[in-house]
This record gives structure tokens, C-alpha cells and sequence, in this order.
């Protein structure tokens, strides 16, 4: 399922986001500057999503997701921290739709005509070696 633009800026006002100070790259700059992006998006209290929604999200993002219930996205790759915030927006984005996406059911096929044969060959070969196993009869 894809977002919609107006429901990715409604679940934005719902996300929040503090900045704290980061290991990644940026030299002594990473002592003193806050890069490291944390969004937190309440999931259980969105007003955006249906039930079904929130379900999905849950149940397939269960290992992003905090014991407040909250997911928790965190990026520090960057050196600057509106860097950092637009990779993390763009992750929460990603993984929303990913997990609001249903698996496409599986069409039944039939096995082809060489596999078949193929499939054949290999028990008249495996029998054959298993008659020559037995004793000659006398």
C-alpha cells in the first residue's frame, strides 16, 4: 500500500523526534553537535491509521517496537542532523508501507512437461540400481 501525501504529513505530526549526540562520523564535531536522529511514532494511539492498520504494523514491526509501544527508528550514519532527520523520515516511511503491504497470494502452477520427465528418469534410474543390488536369480 502506498501513503498518500496527505497521510505521510498526518502521521508526521504524530511522530516525534529528539536529537541526541552520535558515535557515527563528523571528528571532534560529534562531541559537541546532537546528529543522531530518534523518532518515535506511537502506534497503539495514532489517529491516522484504522485498527487493521495498527495490527499489521504491530505484528510485523514487533522487533522495531518499544515496551511503551512505540516504533522506534534511530539514524546517526550522517554528520549533520538534518541529514540524519530525513534519512529517518524517510526509513519510518518505508517501513509503514512495507508493513501495510499484503503478500500477493501464490498462483498454482503445474510442474512442466520436462520436469515431469526429468522426474521420471530418476526413479527408473534409482529402481534399476536397487535390482542390481539383489542377488542373480539361478
Amino acid at each position: 500500500m502506498i501513503l498518500s501525501d496527505s497521510k505521510k504529513e498526518k502521521l508526521l505530526t504524530e511522530v516525534q523526534v529528539s536529537a541526541s549526540r552520535s558515535s557515527g562520523p563528523g571528528g571532534q564535531n560529534v562531541n559537541k553537535v546532537n546528529t543522531k536522529i530518534e523518532l518515535r511514532f506511537p502506534v497503539s494511539k495514532s489517529e491516522v491509521l484504522n485498527e487493521t492498520e495498527k495490527r499489521l504494523i504491530l505484528s510485523k514491526l514487533n522487533s522495531r517496537i518499544n515496551l511503551q509501544g512505540e516504533l522506534l527508528i534511530t539514524a546517526s550514519s550522517e554528520r549533520s542532523q538534518w541529514q540524519n532527520r530525513e534519512q529517518a523520515t524517510q526509513k519510518f516511511f518505508e517501513l509503514i508501507e512495507k508493513a501495510l503491504t499484503r503478500p500477493r497470494k501464490r498462483k498454482k502452477t503445474q510442474p512442466t512437461i520436462a520436469s515431469r520427465l526429468k522426474r521420471l528418469e530418476s526413479k527408473k534410474k534409482r529402481g534399476q540400481k536397487k535390482q542390481l543390488r539383489k542377488p542373480p536369480d539361478l
